[in-house]
Parts: C-alpha cells; sequence; structure tokens
C-alpha cells in the first residue's frame, strides 16, 4: 500500500475522504503532522517530539509562520515536559509508599477496632459504668469509650470516637507520606486564533509514554464530565446506603454479642461516611483516574477554553481544579482571558478568588501576545472551497447536494436513520447517517433545546457532519447562534470534517449587533436523568442561597457582550480553519476510523 503524505490532501476533502479508505484498510502510518489535529492516542504509539522541536520543524517547513510569542510559548512547554519525565518517577515511587502507608493504615484501624470490641465484650462495660460511678472507672470509660457516656447527642459518640482513633493512627502510622512537589503548570491566554490550543496539543501528545494519567478536556466537555460523576457519586452514596449489611457481613463471624457487632457496624457506617461526605473532592479523585485501582504515577490536565460561564461553572471549577492541583497534578489550560479577568460578574466571588490563588501557586501566567489570527492566516493560503457553500440558493443547494452524495457513495451509499447514546439514558435521533457520516439541518442540532452533551455524541460518533440551512445569526436568535457556537467548538475539539449551507459567507455569518447580551441558559444544559428534566437553570435559581446569591435577573446577564464576541471570532476563525487540507489532514484520526478500522 502506498504512503500519502500531505500534499495529498491539498485537493479537495473528497479527495481525502478517498485516500482515508486506503488508509483505514491497514496502510502504513504516513507523516504525521499535529499542529491543528487533536489525535487519538492509540494513534501514536511511539514517543512524540517536544513541542518546541516540533513547532521550529513546522516553520522550517513553512507549515507555520513564525511568532515570537508562539515561540516563547513553546520553548516554556518544551522546559515542563523534561521536568514531568522526572516528576512521573517521584510520583511513582510517592505511591508505593502512600500504598504501603494506607495499607499499614487500614491494618492498625481494623486492630484498634477489635480492641475497643474485645474492652466492651469484657464483663459488659455499660453495666461497669452504671454499678461503680467511681471517678476511676468513670475516666477510664470516657477515654476508651466515650461515645457512650450519657447525655450525648446522637452521632457525637461516633465522631468522636472516630477522631480518637485516626489521632491513635497519625501516632502509631504517622502522617500521610508528603507528595513530591509537583513543577508549575501553564495558564494561556490571548487573543482568538493566536495558537494557545495548538501548543497546548503539540505538548499534550508529547506527554505520551512520559506522564501516565493525561486528559484533555474543552470547558464543554468537562462540565459534563463533572455533571456525570457527581451524578454517580450520588447514586453510590445511595446505593451503599441500602447494601451496608451486605458490606458489613464480615461481622457476623466475629465471637461478639450482638449488641457489640451492632456498635461495629455502627463504626464502620461512620467511618464510610465520614469520607463520602464531600463530593467534589471524590470527583476530582476520580477525574483523571482511579486511585482504587491501585494506578499510581502523576497526572496531567490540558484544559481547554477555561470560562466561568455561571455559578455552577465557578463552583464546580474550584472544587475540582483545587483538589487536583492540591494533589499533585499538573494543569496546563488556555483560556481568552487571564485568571483574575475570568469572573467579571463577580459570581461567588470568595470562592473564585481561592480558585485563582490556587491557580496562581500552581501555574505560570503567559501572554500568547499575537494579534494576528493565525487560522485565517493559514486559510488564506490553503483554504478548501470545498466545505462552506452559500448563499442559500438553488445553486448552492445543488453543490451542496452532490457533495452528500459523493461522500456518501464513498462509504456504501446506504442511508439510514439511527440513535445515538447520549448520557443518563438519553439518545438522540440522526435522521440521515452513512457509516461515521451524518447529516442535520440548523433548526434540528440548534432550534432545540439540545446542548453540549448532545454535541459531543455527534463529535465521537461522526467523523463527517453535514449542516444544512445555517442562517446568519444576530442577538434575536441568540439561543439558537449560543448552541450553535458550542456544536463548533465540539465538531472542532473532536476533529471532524464539516460541511455547511449557510445563508452568508463565514464572516458575515454572526451579525450580533447591541441588542442585548447573547446569551442562552438552555444550551447550558444540567443533564440529569431523563424523567428528571432539570436544566441548569433551575439547579441555579433552587441553589440561590447566602448573601452572594445570584437572583434570576442577574442569571439573564451573567455574560458580557465582549464575552459573547470572544465566542462569536472563536466560532468564526474555527469555521475557516475546518476548510483548510491542514485541518482535514487530521481527520483520519478521528476515534471513529480507531474503533471501526477495516470494517468500512
Amino acid at each position: 500500500m502506498r504512503r500519502l503524505s500531505c500534499s495529498a490532501f491539498s485537493a479537495c476533502s473528497l479527495q481525502f475522504l478517498q485516500n482515508h479508505r486506503i488508509l483505514s484498510n491497514g496502510s502504513p502510518k504516513c507523516q504525521r503532522i499535529r499542529v491543528f489535529c487533536h489525535c487519538s492516542e492509540s494513534s501514536f504509539p511511539e514517543m512524540s517530539p517536544g513541542p518546541l522541536s516540533l513547532y521550529r520543524a513546522m516553520v522550517n517547513k513553512g507549515k507555520l509562520q513564525y511568532d515570537r510569542y508562539q515561540e516563547r510559548v513553546a520553548s516554556e512547554l518544551e522546559g515542563l515536559l523534561i521536568k514531568l519525565g522526572e516528576y512521573e518517577k517521584d510520583m511513582q515511587e510517592y505511591h508505593i509508599k502512600l500504598s504501603q502507608w494506607e495499607k499499614r493504615r487500614e491494618e492498625e484501624r481494623h486492630r484498634l477496632l477489635m480492641q475497643e470490641a474485645e474492652l466492651k465484650q469484657q464483663g459488659d462495660l455499660l453495666q461497669t459504668v452504671k454499678r461503680h460511678r467511681s471517678g476511676l472507672v468513670n475516666k477510664f470509660i470516657l477515654r476508651s469509650v466515650p461515645f457512650f457516656g450519657e447525655g450525648a447527642e446522637p452521632g457525637v459518640g461516633k465522631m468522636v470516637s472516630y477522631l480518637n482513633r485516626e489521632k491513635k493512627l497519625d501516632s502509631l502510622v504517622g502522617r500521610r507520606p508528603i507528595a513530591p512537589a509537583a513543577p508549575k503548570g501553564l495558564y494561556l491566554y490571548g487573543s482568538v486564533g493566536s495558537g494557545k490550543t495548538m501548543l497546548m496539543d503539540m505538548f499534550y501528545n508529547a506527554t505520551m509514554g512520559i506522564v501516565k494519567h493525561r486528559r484533555r478536556f474543552h470547558f464543554h466537555e468537562a462540565m459534563l464530565e463533572i455533571h456525570e460523576q457527581m451524578h454517580k457519586h450520588w447514586k453510590k452514596q445511595v446505593s451503599d446506603k441500602s447494601s451496608l449489611s451486605g458490606a458489613f457481613s464480615w461481622i457476623d463471624s466475629l465471637p461478639f454479642d450482638t449488641k457489640i457487632k451492632e456498635w461495629l457496624v455502627g463504626e464502620e457506617t461512620y467511618q464510610q461516611e465520614a469520607h463520602s461526605n464531600y463530593i467534589l473532592p471524590a470527583v476530582a479523585d476520580r477525574f483523571l483516574v482511579d486511585r482504587n485501582a491501585g494506578q499510581g504515577g502523576a497526572s496531567i490536565l490540558c484544559f481547554d477554553e477555561i470560562q466561568t460561564v455561571d455559578v455552577f461553572a465557578v463552583v464546580a471549577l474550584s472544587g475540582i481544579v483545587s483538589r487536583l492541583l492540591s494533589t499533585g497534578t499538573v494543569l496546563v489550560a488556555t483560556s481568552n482571558r487571564a485568571p483574575t479577568d475570568l469572573n467579571q460578574d463577580g459570581m461567588q466571588k470568595e470562592i473564585f478568588l481561592r480558585f485563582v490563588a490556587e491557580l496562581e501557586d500552581h501555574c505560570r501566567n503567559i501572554l500568547v501576545g499575537s494579534e494576528i489570527d493565525y487560522r485565517r492566516l493559514l486559510a488564506s493560503k490553503t483554504c478548501d472551497k470545498e466545505h462552506y457553500f452559500w448563499p442559500l440558493d438553488r445553486h448552492s443547494y445543488d453543490e451542496f447536494e452532490r457533495m452528500w452524495h459523493n461522500v456518501t457513495m464513498q462509504y456504501g451509499g446506504r442511508i439510514t436513520s439511527t440513535s445515538i447514546p447520549i448520557m443518563f439514558g438519553r439518545t438522540l435521533e440522526v435522521p440521515e447517517s452513512c457509516n461515521g457520516v451524518s447529516r442535520f439541518t440548523f433548526d434540528y442540532l440548534c432550534g432545540r433545546p439540545v446542548g453540549a452533551a448532545d454535541y459531543i455524541a455527534i463529535a465521537n460518533n461522526f467523523h463527517t457532519v453535514f449542516i444544512s440551512d445555517i442562517p446568519m445569526m444576530s442577538m434575536r436568535i441568540r439561543d439558537k447562534a449560543r448552541r450553535f457556537i458550542t456544536l463548533v467548538d465540539e465538531l472542532y475539539n473532536h476533529h471532524c470534517c464539516l460541511f455547511c449551507s449557510a445563508a452568508a459567507s463565514v464572516d458575515d455569518l454572526f451579525q450580533g449587533k447591541d441588542e442585548g447580551t447573547l446569551f442562552d441558559l438552555e444550551s447550558f444544559q444540567f443533564e440529569t436523568e431523563t424523567e428528571g428534566g432539570k436544566l441548569r437553570r433551575d439547579v441555579l435559581l433552587a441553589g440561590n442561597v447566602g448573601e452572594n446569591a445570584v437572583t434570576p435577573n442577574k442569571i439573564v446577564s451573567l455574560l458580557s457582550g465582549q464575552e459573547e464576541m470572544f465566542a462569536f471570532r472563536r466560532a468564526v476563525s474555527r469555521l475557516i480553519e475546518m476548510q483548510t487540507p491542514f485541518y482535514l489532514y487530521g481527520v483520519r484520526y478521528h476515534s471513529y476510523f480507531q474503533r471501526h478500522q477495516g470494517a468500512i
């Protein structure tokens, strides 16, 4: 089979799709160019070049235009990559020590618990307290089993017993091992198209084989992941409470009477509840890796487009990111704003300020200062005109239909309707699909109350997406415009091939005027079980407590017009880049082809 180079994809997307069928049937790996590609890890088993060497190589080949700001960021990322190699080794050793400490602590806790149970069993100490009120015995009982003291409020005894036992464990086993100091991460901010995401992805790809636990999230994907993990945690708590008797069945075989066994069950129940009450730390501990699976090593989180669009985002980001940073995770993030400028509406100010303090402690803030939109610059030199058809006249309609026919024929030509899973049991109907290619109207995707979870599912399941009848968008249809921006973000982040028919050129698509804030709460859905149907708006309104609560009127105006213009410019910039051969070259690494390799 022949090897395909980047130039093989410069003619048009149809040629790309034709060539991809050769690649997906087992041809040798072609040369990998990962500048604007968010690629699947399984595609690159060998170690990747560092971000600085890759950046310079792309400049030398003429693939990128040299930019001193970008080179500086690439250099900083290269330095962080080198530090991560040593940090991974340190964290491997730390987790071995931590695992040994946790095992010994649990063994000692069990031994102390059994000692207390034996003391209670011997001579029925409760009766001894009632018969002998001497100061010596009373002092002994209060010190050993304080929860049996008279007058104690329900639950107080178990809390004191738990704290006393933890204190003894600290003296017997020692305090928790101290984790090695993590290298400072990077917080990259700057204007649209300045190269922030490109550089972060160069770094992320280069960490493969260096750091064991690594994840890359876009804002919408991260919020949905947090929602889902919180939901799972809540359900697990309910399930655990209903099955506690089974979890402690080992107590039945102990040589104690019924009263002592009931006491043991109560102590073990309190122990579990004490470790499960704090939901955000619990979710954070599973955000990158399930530490319960015995996996050690360092962890890296790459977070694209950090935003604080509502109260939940402020609270969730603060809780999750702060926990990850405090436990040694290295963060590389991008945003249009500096950390202190993220929350211009002042939501949950105290929580937000703690979050900013954590970022400043664990990350270096770097401005990617170029005002050039490099996506637009690249497109002006190499743009493929076969993806975006406008205006909505007969000629554009015929061309769009021709492209749909040609692309689907490359994948068998059998058009069917299907449904794809979203989350929490929901599904989305796909009217037309063909082996990884799908087609929707603008109103179907953006004119209904769907959200980021639906768009992520589409981007995961389809490598090529056709969207027809896209209107010009203004503040008058701000809900649809906001959804469309989110849709473009997710298709871009998953590196999908996109075909559009629209009423205007990309540059004229968003005609926002000063007609009010372009923000739609319906587009940021609080995903819950089907029967709940709750939106994040409802959650916010239900949770308005305290002095700094956000009122319904404040919620309507959470985002400024300037914030929306950031989103507009980003969407335009990405729509332009998605027409370039450089972007299309990376579509071959879409996860669909990894799941269905050789099936077409």
